[in-house]
């Protein structure tokens, strides 16, 4: 297995695994199917060096991805990123979203991350439980945010302080 930075040539990939998810109502509020084409612009906004886009390869494919993007565009936050991370549902269970989430608590102080946060359906058990495995806490609930279809969902924010020093070398 291989973890990388995305490329425009894995944008169908990455588009086909989301659109799963979709379906299922566990993992995005995204209702709707987007195309490559709709996301292109996201994938290009992309930086590696901040907040980067990543997809593991198995045999060759892309089996998931990981996102990071900024939690707010306030000075304050900027080492506040939240995280997003897929799996293809043929390649569930073996250990990819672990290994992606693990390469990006690891890479977080060199792209200047302090904290992690997940925005996560309280439905989700499996999600919740990936997280908490991995040393994220529970900062929050947002109770009944969500309105997919007829039901209404609650998302629990969690979170996981990283070490790094920020400007001027303090916490």
């Amino acid at each position: 297995m291989t973890i990388r930075e995305a490329r425009e040539a894995d944008l169908p990939a990455i588009v086909a695994i989301h659109n799963a998810a979709i379906a299922t109502r566990m993992a995005t509020a995204q209702l709707r199917l987007v195309t490559a084409e709709e996301r292109l612009p996201w994938l290009r906004e992309h930086m590696p060096d901040r907040h980067p886009l990543w997809v593991l390869e198995n045999d060759d494919r892309v089996a998931a991805w990981l996102s990071v993007h900024p939690f707010s565009g306030r000075c304050a936050y900027r080492g506040t990123a939240e995280v997003s991370v897929y799996v293809a549902e043929n390649c569930r269970r073996r250990g990819y979203a672990r290994a992606l989430l693990q390469r990006l608590i690891e890479w977080g102080p060199a792209l200047e991350v302090r904290a992690l946060l997940g925005l996560i359906f309280s439905h989700n058990a499996p999600s919740l439980a990936l997280f908490r495995q991995l040393g994220f806490h529970h900062w929050g609930l947002l109770p009944r945010v969500a309105q997919m279809e007829e039901r209404v969902r609650d998302v629990v924010i969690v979170g996981r302080h990283l070490s790094y020093r920020g400007e001027g070398g303090k916490e």
